[in-house]
């Protein structure tokens, strides 16, 4: 059912993509589609090193150019050296991925400390407008610029106990709007996609959270899914690797849900 990375297609050969935490989940799937794309592919990491160092390790052995950088999307200026090192390695950036990710603790409005918020924040909204501001001026030097920003259906549906994830994948949400707005005349495109659950670790703690520990594993939840599983992560970066090629070549200011048709339906 699953399979990391995408055939070669060469619609990305000659560009560079910057991926946010690329070492595991969606963002390992999204590197190497994009590296199978044809693009020399950048990814940080923020605390596990060895699979950021496994990611490039299986883009180079496919013949793909890579590199993993420690940089914490919160650390500006770790994040300020890290674009500077990609873009004095691999070249100007074209296509900039927004994936890394933390989830709240499920509490309350009541229950929530006011640092929870903060963190979350720093994490999907702060961080990544910081680094698209230090990307831009490279990106805009390319022919053609993409902006990707993984949010959730979370942004939309607002669950109870959820406020601080939801706040910080809206504003997220927000800048990439606005963003597609103020980018289109230099030809860059910015779009959204918004996963439901998807089989990862993130996506396993929160199935343990939901179902009260009687599932371990999203994937356990296969069976009661569309299509008959829960999303994997390489089908998001299909999306993905789709919206900065050619054939999406005239889609911005886009927000693309990856479901499975599911989120009409919650309440």
């Amino acid at each position: 059912m699953e399979t990391e990375g995408a055939q070669m297609n060469n619609t990305c050969t000659g560009r560079v993509a910057l991926v946010t935490g690329g070492g595991r989940g969606i963002g390992r799937a999204t590197a190497l589609a994009l590296a199978g794309s044809g693009a020399a592919v950048a990814i940080t990491w923020a605390r596990d090193e060895q699979s950021a160092k496994d990611t490039v390790a299986q883009i180079e052995a496919a013949g793909g150019a890579a590199l993993a950088v420690h940089a914490p999307v919160q650390d500006y200026a770790a994040v300020e050296a890290m674009v500077e090192q990609v873009v004095s390695g691999l070249g100007p950036i074209g296509i900039l991925v927004h994936n890394a990710g933390i989830a709240s603790r499920g509490n309350t409005v009541a229950d929530t400390p006011i640092a929870e918020v903060e963190k979350l924040l720093q994490v999907h909204a702060f961080g990544p407008h910081n680094l698209t501001r230090l990307v831009l001026p490279s990106m805009r030097q390319c022919e053609r610029g993409d902006i990707i920003m993984i949010s959730s259906v979370a942004a939309h549906t607002l669950a109870a106990n959820g406020a601080p994830y939801n706040m910080a994948k809206a504003a997220l949400e927000a800048l990439a709007h606005t963003l597609a707005k103020e980018e289109a005349a230099n030809g860059i495109h910015v779009n959204i996609v918004a996963p439901g659950l998807v089989a990862t670790d993130m996506g396993d703690r929160l199935t343990v959270a939901v179902t009260g520990g009687a599932a371990r594993r999203a994937a356990d939840l296969d069976a009661a899914s569309a299509f008959g599983h829960v999303c994997r992560p390489a089908e998001v970066a299909d999306v993905i690797d789709f919206l900065v090629s050619p054939a999406a070549g005239y889609l911005t200011g886009q927000r693309i849900v990856v479901d499975g048709g599911a989120s009409p339906h919650r309440p």
